[in-house]
């Protein structure tokens, strides 16, 4: 079922699971996902709606994903449902080594279920780093894409 955006939490300090504008979604998994990765709509492995219905761990294009959906809250299976990060506030992203805090990131660029520094020349930015990586991971704002 979709949040709905239409009332915002607006207490500062509260922790990353309220709303403050963080909009998710649950989907299908459509093959093993981790908590952190960036998941993309099936559109290899499924058909007609089902695309829309069905994730899967975002796979590598050069230029960034541009059927990034969101990010994993929870770790799923193949069939089982998991909660995605649509837009908004998403902890522990798994991230590229060595990006920066304010870096504008791509989705699977060149590892896949990962975000990374955007090049000039990508086609589908995904959100901005919010801290530095740390461990593989960073805190983000995912740009709204439908």
């Amino acid at each position: 079922m979709a949040t709905s955006t239409l009332i915002q939490f607006l207490a500062p300090g509260e922790a990353g699971d309220t709303s403050h504008r963080r909009q998710t979604e649950t989907y299908i998994a459509g093959g093993t996902i981790v908590a952190g990765d960036v998941v993309a709509f099936d559109a290899g492995g499924q058909t007609n709606a089902d695309r829309a219905l069905y994730v899967v761990q975002a796979g590598i294009v050069a230029t960034g994903n541009g059927l990034a959906a969101g990010v994993a809250l929870n770790a799923a299976a193949a069939g089982e449902a998991v909660k995605v990060v649509v837009a908004g506030y998403a902890e522990d992203v798994n991230c590229a080594a060595g990006v920066a805090a304010g870096a504008v990131v791509n989705a699977a660029g060149t590892a896949a279920g990962q975000v990374e520094a955007a090049a000039a020349t990508d086609l589908a930015v995904f959100g901005v780093t919010l801290e530095a990586e740390a461990g593989g991971t960073v805190d983000m704002i995912i740009y709204k894409q439908f």
